[in-house]
């Protein structure tokens, strides 16, 4: 049974790696990519390359930055006084699409998750702890999802950030019981973000 060339099959094998394709969608991109005017995978191949060599994580909050400090960390209009801590960078993003916070951030990393084997030492609990220092944070707002693993964390750290005499407060309910951030729109979390209650 005749079948794609073998560098077709791969192509279509390194696309489904992606998050969110499976072998359909792998399979029109290939094609998509194969059938382009040559100059188009060239461009795609380029953007690619230039974002992994450009873009880093900021020194500070961990979102994303081509320079030393991200925008978020250089704008001198943001309140220091206001952490909002993240699972994954593209966290940042829901918030500031929200348009309800003026903080500033920290990316933790991921979220505890002992059968996972992600315990504290694989997360950026140790910056934050200094960031929160450094910026003389007065409340530290745990941006998660109310998964089990999104309260483990809040517990965890909630119990960390509390040595440091900080008012800790976790994101109010909009947010469903047992979803990720990422399946939630900029208005729930916008609301979620002006209710949110100490814990």
């Amino acid at each position: 049974m005749a079948d794609y060339p073998p560098a077709a099959l791969r192509l279509v094998a390194a696309l489904r790696k992606l998050p969110g394709i499976g072998p359909r969608s792998a399979e029109r991109l290939a094609l998509h990519l194969l059938s382009a005017p040559p100059g188009a995978a060239k461009d795609l191949a380029h953007a690619l390359q230039e974002a992994r060599n450009q873009i880093h994580p900021c020194p500070e909050c961990g979102f994303f930055s081509e320079e030393g400090l991200c925008e978020i960390c250089r704008d001198k209009n943001r309140d220091s006084s206001l952490l909002c801590v993240v699972e994954h960078a593209p966290d940042v993003l829901n918030f500031e699409r929200s348009a309800a916070f003026k903080g500033k951030y920290h990316v933790l990393g991921g979220l505890l998750s002992p059968l996972d084997g992600i315990g504290p030492e694989e997360l950026k609990i140790p910056g934050l702890l200094a960031l929160a220092k450094k910026n003389r944070t007065k409340e530290v707002i745990l941006g998660f999802g109310t998964d089990a693993r999104g309260e483990t964390t809040a517990i965890y750290l909630a119990r960390e950030l509390s040595a440091l005499g900080l008012k800790i407060t976790r994101l109010a309910t909009g947010v469903a019981a047992g979803s990720g951030l990422e399946f939630v729109d900029s208005i729930t979390l916008g609301q979620a973000l002006s209710h949110r209650r100490e814990i």
